[in-house]
């Protein structure tokens, strides 16, 4: 597991903003929350290097999940999407796959979504050029939390589960999905996800307490870019550093 840090939430981003850039991805998975924003405001500034060097119409974006509400919802990760990148740049509308979270039921939902995967991918399990995901305090990412049933699932690419702690229902893409993407990034910002983060890099591997530790692609790569605040509890030698990166290699025992 390859850990970066960085100074702040803009530091991040920008590491992020620029393995994008040279991956040159046709098909990107994206996140939602308030830590990508800032990445997904960065690819959108006109001002920034990123945007010119993004093919926008070759590009095609879809989600890892999404929350069970109408696109205009305040609580929609496409709405945020939306406002903080796609409004502003060049991306045909056909290149942009979001849930139809507004169908009433939740279930319906993930299994049209799943046929726009299989519509674009064909019927081997998708392989996102690039992955983006966050990472939860009680451990989750995308929409997979502990304990879940969703965990378990192996044949469906999209599930829609219920998550009781939030009493609603997610829609999400499944473990098969994710850990078949070639390159998966978590972005992770922010001194209240400092104590699970350590957790996620030190103790014993247990996915169905921290699902986040259930991210292992099998033919693509995962790294973690993390800032100082998020990455304080953690053993690092960066401190003395202010504004540098350092790489940690950290496995699960």
């Amino acid at each position: 597991m390859e850990l970066k840090v960085f100074e702040n939430p803009a530091e991040v981003a920008r590491a992020a903003a620029e393995h994008l850039v040279s991956l040159r991805p046709t098909s990107v998975a994206l996140s939602g929350g308030s830590t990508p924003r800032v990445l997904y405001e960065l690819l959108a500034n006109a001002g920034e290097p990123f945007r010119d060097q993004i093919a926008w119409d070759q590009t095609h974006f879809f989600f890892t999940d999404e929350r069970h509400v109408p696109p205009d919802d305040p609580d929609s990760n496409y709405r945020m999407v939306n406002e903080a990148m796609f409004s502003r740049i060049p991306v045909p509308k056909q290149n942009i796959h979001r849930v139809p979270a507004e169908n009433q039921v939740a279930g319906d939902a993930a299994k049209e979504y799943e046929t726009d995967l299989r519509k674009f991918f064909g019927a081997a399990i998708p392989a996102f050029d690039l992955i983006l995901l966050g990472l939860g305090e009680d451990g989750h990412t995308a929409s997979l939390f502990p304990h879940s049933p969703a965990l378990n699932e192996t044949q469906r690419l999209v599930v829609a589960p219920f998550v009781e702690k939030l009493n609603s229902y997610r829609i999400t893409l499944t473990l098969p999905v994710l850990n078949n993407g070639k390159s998966v990034v978590f972005l992770v910002t922010g001194a209240s996800k400092a104590e699970i983060l350590n957790e996620i890099i030190k103790t014993k591997r247990n996915p169905d307490l921290y699902p986040a530790q259930a991210i292992s692609p099998t033919n693509g790569a995962v790294s973690w870019l993390v800032d100082n605040a998020a990455a304080r509890l953690c053993s690092t030698n960066n401190s003395s550093n202010a504004g540098a990166e350092s790489d940690l290699l950290n496995k699960n025992p």
